[in-house]
């Protein structure tokens, strides 16, 4: 009987570890897909503004897909802030899918939010459903996406990924 509790909550440990990825990475710096454009997206950030990535045209960006219920994505939010409080050469976007994928409302995420600290930097855009998610292929959390100056997503990562990484990235993309 022990047994059989021990390999339930291994297996349900598991589960939930699988969750949050450990940062395996799903692609290398090269094309993900033949120089088409990333998929674009028009989306609302906390304080009701439109973003569409197209606006970014020219620009590198780095997109972080998370949740809050995360534990991988929230234990990296320090780290993400200093990244985009350090005005880098790209653009620091992060993506959350109220009603989604187990996500908190809008409402209720956008006064989550408020009480994290350490996020004064972070630029949280919503994707309502997800549709972004689905375009992006996103399958864990967190995922990191590198979108070239060109307007090519260069490369998917699911996991935590560190600051260094992501400038060491960013240094092999045009």
């Amino acid at each position: 009987m022990k047994r059989l509790l021990a390999l339930s909550i291994s297996i349900w440990l598991l589960l939930l570890l699988s969750a949050c990825s450990s940062g395996q990475t799903t692609s290398s710096a090269e094309q993900l897909n033949d120089g088409k454009p990333a998929p674009d997206f028009k989306l609302v950030d906390l304080e009701g503004e439109t973003h569409q990535l197209s606006e970014y045209a020219g620009q590198k960006v780095y997109i972080k897909f998370w949740a809050s219920w995360c534990s991988i994505c929230l234990s990296g939010m320090n780290e993400l802030n200093t990244l985009a409080g350090e005005e880098p050469d790209f653009e620091v976007l992060t993506i959350v899918s109220p009603g989604s994928n187990a996500e908190k409302s809008s409402d209720s995420f956008a006064k989550w939010f408020e009480g994290v600290d350490n996020t004064s930097n972070i630029q949280v855009l919503l994707d309502e459903g997800g549709p972004a998610f689905d375009e992006y292929g996103v399958i864990g959390y967190p995922t990191s996406v590198y979108i070239g100056s060109d307007g090519v997503m260069v490369k998917s990562q699911t996991g935590h990924v560190s600051n260094e990484q992501i400038y060491e990235t960013f240094e092999s993309i045009q």
